[in-house]
């Protein structure tokens, strides 16, 4: 199971490196929350595999945050032309 849940971070790091791209060389806010997302995601799953010392309510936080920010992604893409 944990090669799974590794294979699923290093996904996450692949998208979170192309919101940064779409941000920063495209020039679309949308990829600075497609960034945003995927990082709190990574740092969601990575804290529940290698148990790492954070708050559960810090991590129900960062996951609504990446919830947040995603929708925030899709509705700025869907308005886009």
């Amino acid at each position: 199971m944990n090669a799974i849940q590794n294979v699923s971070i290093l996904l996450e790091l692949a998208v979170t490196i192309l919101g940064l791209l779409i941000w920063l060389q495209k020039k679309k806010t949308y990829g600075a929350f497609i960034f945003l997302t995927f990082l709190l995601y990574m740092v969601y799953d990575a804290s529940r595999l290698w148990s790492l010392a954070i708050p559960e309510l810090v991590l129900r936080i960062l996951y609504a945050t990446a919830s947040l920010s995603i929708l925030i992604a899709v509705w700025k893409l869907f308005k886009s032309e």
